[in-house]
């Protein structure tokens, strides 16, 4: 998810900044707490993987792309049942001999009609808030080809990103600079800093940060209780993680560290972005279920108002619960799809 100030462009931080630092305090404490307990590091590293999702949830090309042929029914349904739902938008690609060479997001297509029996395609297109230059870029080349193209801001009303997103200015605040650390960490580049807001066909479809924080507070959700599901997650991962304590410690101090901590990482946030769910309220989560559904009401005025070709740039762990909207009550089906390299890790 993306943030935008509501006075300046740094995107990150909503208006109640005091509820977001202590946020990141706490998932801070936390994380020594941990440390000096002396709990295996990977706990660890999934804790600040998990609040890194969360902080930048609560911030948010077709020559990158190979596009692959729509399956047939039988073999969709085939494939389906092999993956975890996240991974039908977000994978980690291995080569012949097993080890990673990319973590991808996907572009999926929905196609029905409207009230006029026209043909109308919704593409889901996912998204990972850190990655390469040339990702952002192919994305910037992909989104002129629709009538409309939706994209994600927890932000008021009328807010324009200028190009280039956001100033240095912000690594003063909290999750900005754990965002910078993470980019540097991985050698990456930030979504706001490369995606391109200004273009005619974006349209606005999420919350504002007074709807945010009142669907959360309806539904019984807190940050706080997100940074104790965060860390439980974590540590419920421990047992299945693809690396060892060792092999992370390795990779620290290793002489190709960059490569070996994306490895690690695109792990972790392929299994945190399936995980999602944890942060669920009374009523589903206001992460994912009621900003998703805040995102269909546009789809569906944008559809009303003729629009045909369509686009729905969202954060990869939205997909699956958009997926089903699409297809439950909206009544399309699935199209073709088609994968962007977000990071290398060759």
């Amino acid at each position: 998810m993306v943030l935008v100030d509501r006075t300046s462009y740094t995107c990150e931080v909503l208006p109640a900044r005091s509820l977001i630092r202590r946020f990141v305090r706490f998932v801070i404490l936390k994380m020594n707490q941990i440390l000096t307990q002396r709990l295996p590091s990977l706990v660890v590293f999934s804790g600040v993987v998990a609040g890194f999702l969360i902080a930048t949830s609560l911030t948010s090309t077709a020559q990158n792309a190979t596009e692959k042929p729509a399956d047939t029914p039988t073999e969709a349904k085939t494939h389906e049942e092999s993956l975890a739902p996240v991974e039908r938008f977000l994978r980690v690609r291995r080569g012949r001999d097993g080890d990673p060479v990319a973590m991808e997001t996907s572009v999926t297509r929905y196609v029905g009609t409207n009230a006029e029996g026209q043909r109308v395609t919704v593409d889901l297109i996912g998204v990972v808030h850190i990655g390469e230059r040339k990702y952002y870029e192919s994305l910037n080349e992909l989104f002129g080809r629709y009538d409309a193209l939706l994209y994600e801001l927890v932000a008021p009303e009328g807010t324009v990103i200028p190009k280039g997103g956001r100033g240095d200015e912000g690594i003063i605040n909290p999750i900005a600079a754990i965002q910078k650390g993470m980019q540097s960490m991985l050698g990456l580049e930030f979504q706001l800093d490369h995606i391109d807001y200004t273009m005619k066909n974006f349209v606005h479809a999420d919350m504002s940060p007074d709807e945010f924080l009142e669907s959360m507070k309806t539904n019984d959700e807190s940050f706080f209780k997100m940074a104790l599901k965060a860390i439980g997650h974590g540590i419920g991962r421990q047992s299945s993680s693809e690396y060892s304590d060792a092999e992370l410690l390795m990779a620290m101090f290793s002489g190709d560290r960059t490569r070996q901590l994306r490895r690690i990482m695109a792990t972790q946030m392929k299994d945190m972005e399936g995980g999602m769910e944890i942060f669920e309220g009374k009523d589903g989560s206001t992460i994912i279920n009621h900003r998703n559904r805040k995102a269909f009401d546009v789809l569906k005025a944008q559809i009303a108002e003729g629009k045909q070709r369509l686009g729905v740039f969202y954060g990869a762990g939205h997909l699956p619960d958009m997926d089903e909207l699409l297809l439950d009550e909206h009544g399309l089906k699935r199209g073709g799809q088609y994968w962007f390299e977000a990071w290398d890790l060759r």
